[in-house]
């Protein structure tokens, strides 16, 4: 039963490496490059974030954001980004079909030029690492299934290491039993923290994300502090995780007109976002932070500072978190919710994603991630070149085949996984079906060979 143990797990580990190794390694290099996305902007984007406008008249933000209305005819203005010096402010304007142009405001608040949102670095990498640039509810599913199994694989991997003793030193190693052993080495060394990586990257993912993110909101003692508000109609996409779905309180009502409003930045009750700013000041919110407009007559100015924004110059220390609300039509500020505020797996994931995406503690936490990247790509390396190394020309060379019954370590093992990851534990039973539609198949040709 041992032995037959060992062959399941490592034929089981065979096939899901086989099939979802291409996509690990899309996901594994488009990560490497999210890591790096602030570095390679700045130096890319250096007029756009540093640099100045022909024109040196001194204008308000108001006058820049009016200017810039009225040369992108199309778009309006739905979130200010405003930074540290030297970086520019960033405006995010967005138009009726939802595409976005990033337009950069210099110190008078002049243009200095814009960019397409689709195609900026950070969120080139983003978009293949979290939905392969494609996008869509089964792509989604399949990134998430994918990282499910990379912890299938690095868990069985450990096993089949220590138990078929892979690491014990041997004298005249074949070429296949070196690839096997360095496979089974770096693979046991990168073990914990990859699976840390995979872990704290789950709160972006389509099902196991929304559950963690429920959760949160359904026990506020461990998650998510709770507000009194109506839902909100706003992109949150700048907004802190921990409070990215939280309902919006709302602004005084008492100059709101009714009726649809297509752009609530063109609201002329609304107060000036140099007004807001000042409020913003007197409230000892400090740069860098962004402000998203209201989208209803209702709403309020979102204003919070993210520890993973992916905005370059925008992220802050998860101690530094606050996601904050204002009153549209008199600035005043509403309620706040600060990392303090947080429960435990809130303040848990504001410190895992930054983390997962190499910014929590500067560059150590980057190269940090950059290695563990870059081992993950040798151990799938050295996995396909132990199988080619003892392929058989003219055959598939699959781990062999297992007759004897489940043992109850592999079925409590995988259902442990299952219940963790729940997607990787509806793929599990899609297996098992299709297992038992082959093995039914093969006994009913085995009763019709013999019948024959």
């Amino acid at each position: 039963m041992k032995t037959s143990n060992y062959n399941r797990f490592w034929r089981w580990h065979f096939y899901a490496a086989l099939f979802i190794a291409p996509l690990l390694i899309t996901l594994t290099l488009s990560g490497i490059g999210y890591l790096f996305y602030t570095d390679v902007e700045n130096r890319a984007y250096d007029h756009l974030f540093f640099g100045k406008s022909d024109k040196t008249e001194l204008l308000t933000i108001d006058e820049g954001i009016e200017k810039a209305v009225e040369q992108y005819k199309d778009y309006s203005v739905s979130k200010i980004i405003v930074l540290d010096d030297p970086y520019n402010t960033r405006l995010t304007m967005t138009n009726k079909d939802g595409d976005q142009k990033y337009v950069f405001l210099d110190e008078h608040y002049q243009i200095v030029g814009s960019q397409d949102a689709k195609y900026t670095f950070s969120n080139v990498m983003r978009e293949v690492h979290s939905s392969l640039f494609v996008g869509g509810t089964v792509v989604n599913y399949l990134v998430e299934l994918a990282a499910c199994w990379a912890i299938f694989l690095l868990s069985s991997g450990i096993y089949m290491t220590f138990k078929g003793r892979i690491l014990k030193n041997k004298q005249n190693l074949t070429k296949q039993q070196k690839n096997k052993k360095w496979h089974a080495l770096v693979g046991t060394i990168i073990t914990i923290p990859m699976i840390v990586i995979i872990f704290t990257g789950l709160p972006w993912s389509a099902l196991m994300g929304n559950f963690i993110y429920s959760a949160a909101q359904e026990n506020p003692s461990i998650g998510i502090p709770l507000l009194q508000q109506q839902p909100p109609t706003s992109d949150m996409s700048e907004i802190p995780w921990a409070t990215r779905k939280n309902e919006e309180p709302t602004s005084s009502q008492s100059h709101a007109h009714h009726g649809d409003m297509p752009s609530m930045s063109n609201n002329s009750n609304m107060i000036s976002i140099k007004q807001l700013m000042h409020e913003i000041e007197m409230e000892h919110i400090s740069r860098p932070y962004s402000i998203i407009y209201p989208r209803s007559e209702d709403g309020v100015f979102n204003v919070s500072k993210g520890s993973n924004t992916g905005v370059t110059g925008l992220d802050v220390s998860p101690y530094d978190e606050i996601t904050t609300y204002f009153d549209q039509y008199n600035g005043k500020l509403i309620s706040k919710v600060g990392y303090e505020e947080y429960g435990i797996l809130a303040k848990w994931f504001t410190w895992g994603i930054p983390l997962h995406e190499g910014h929590l503690f500067g560059w150590p936490n980057k190269l940090m991630n950059l290695a563990v990247c870059l081992l993950f790509l040798l151990v799938i390396f050295w996995g396909f070149k132990t199988w080619l190394s003892r392929k058989k020309e003219g055959s598939f060379s699959a781990p062999p085949k297992v007759s004897s019954g489940i043992s109850s370590s592999f079925i409590v093992f995988m259902v442990i996984l299952g219940v963790i990851m729940p997607l990787f534990g509806l793929s599990l039973i899609v297996v098992a079906i299709i297992e038992g539609i082959i093995y039914f198949i093969r006994k009913g040709n085995k009763k019709d060979s013999t019948t024959a």
